[in-house]
């Protein structure tokens, strides 16, 4: 895999364009998906409910959580977790969000009140945002109504298009706007057509696909094509595009995502934690796929953790280490990071300049005795004390000796949040 422009080979800022603490700063990493609401119940379905628990299972408890919020509360809940992200080396984020309205259902007075309450959340605590609003229309492949529990989410295709425009209006070099389908089981057809056919040529597209097995099975009894399949069949994939999940694929869809030069969001802590599968990686890396990854429910707000895990994972499938080195690059560590690098702008629909920086902490134990070629891989695989030091985007040291500038603040009004909520 090539080196991002500007890297090492430790994915560090290359030492002839960098200052001399240049070995310990990296750049920023992009959270490619996150649902910020589910942060308030990281922890709170791990109890066996039923002997057969999965990912639907879960998504029943999500449900409830889920009605209680409003646009104060999300705003508590999601400056909170940003801040967490800015400790932890996120410094963009893409807010895949589906609470439009107010939990009967019925669209607040402004519409975009639940939107507003990130896009103010990730201005308060300085992150960048890709908001990405969500198209959710049916229940099922089948085309059947959105239930009870989510009729919060619901939008038909000309609402959903005069939302997207009016969150479009203040965008800046904080702030982007894409279009989010659900899934293909959420969104119909035709309605995808249409939303692709007026949105601006250059909005990110995200889609979560071939998560479950379910899905899957349905997709084949219902399209008669597996959801990949069918959506590089039925749209323009290309590089705006970021499929979520695709966790289960055949060889046929590998090389098509990869040929698309869409990139594929992975979140191995919540598809860990959801019982979802394993990403085909290995195979993927060989057809030079692209790929990101998230955090997706938040059970675990680290770019290490997701990273040292995609990276498990396939050990566990494989038998074997180090899986994701190759010939070119022996460092697991570097190829990592430079993957993130890579999709990173394509993703969230920022440019890719030098302005988003984090520091490692040189003094920390874990990096004793470092050189050029091991940073990334202590950095990765050392454990996890925090080792992220500072953290700049653009001209604001958003974090400093590890915490975020307004961390106590914030921290109170999530405590106060989450009072009411549970």
């Amino acid at each position: 895999m090539p080196a991002a422009a500007g890297l090492g080979q430790n994915g560090a800022m290359s030492a002839s364009n960098a200052p001399d603490d240049a070995r310990w700063r990296l750049p920023g990493i992009a959270n490619l998906h996150s649902h910020a609401f589910q942060r308030a119940m990281a922890g709170m379905a791990e109890r066996q409910g039923d002997p057969n628990d999965s990912f639907w299972t879960w998504r029943e408890a999500m449900y409830r959580i889920a009605a209680r919020f409003d646009p104060e509360s999300l705003h508590a809940v999601a400056a909170q977790l940003y801040a967490e992200m800015l400790e932890a080396g996120y410094t963009r984020v893409c807010e895949f969000h589906y609470l439009h309205h107010a939990p009967d259902g019925k669209p607040y007075e402004d519409p975009a009140a639940m939107s507003n309450a990130l896009v103010r959340a990730a201005r308060d605590t300085g992150i960048r945002m890709t908001l990405l609003p969500v198209l959710y229309m049916t229940g099922g492949f089948d085309g059947r109504p959105l239930s009870a529990r989510q009729r919060r989410f619901g939008f038909d295709v000309d609402g959903y298009l005069r939302l997207f425009e009016s969150l479009r209006a203040p965008e800046d070099d904080m702030l982007r706007v894409g279009c989010a389908l659900h899934s293909l089981r959420a969104v119909p057809a035709g309605a995808m057509r249409e939303v692709l056919d007026a949105l601006p040529q250059n909005a990110p597209v995200h889609i979560h696909i071939a998560e479950q097995i379910g899905e899957v099975q349905d997709s084949l009894a219902l399209r008669g094509a597996r959801p990949v399949e069918w959506l590089l069949a039925n749209a323009n994939v290309d590089e705006r595009w970021t499929l979520v999940h695709a966790t289960h694929l055949d060889d046929g869809e590998i090389a098509g995502i990869a040929r698309s030069g869409a990139t594929v969001a992975l979140c191995p802590t919540t598809e860990a934690n959801l019982g979802d599968g394993l990403f085909p990686m290995r195979d993927f890396l060989a057809a030079n796929g692209r790929w990101g990854i998230g955090s997706d429910s938040h059970i675990s707000v680290s770019p290490v953790e997701e990273l040292r895990w995609l990276e498990y994972g396939q050990r566990l499938l494989s038998r074997h280490r180090n899986v994701i080195a190759d010939a070119g690059e022996p460092s697991v560590g570097a190829i990592l990071l430079r993957g993130v690098a890579e999709s990173r702008a394509s993703a969230t629909g920022f440019d890719d300049g030098d302005d988003e920086w984090l520091l490692l902490d040189a003094d920390a134990p874990q990096f004793a005795g470092a050189t050029d070629a091991d940073i990334a891989d202590r950095w990765i695989f050392s454990g996890n004390r925090p080792l992220v030091r500072e953290v700049r985007i653009g001209d604001e040291l958003l974090v400093a000796d590890g915490r975020h500038r307004d961390r106590d603040a914030i921290a109170k009004h999530y405590r106060e949040a989450i009072s009411k909520l549970l």
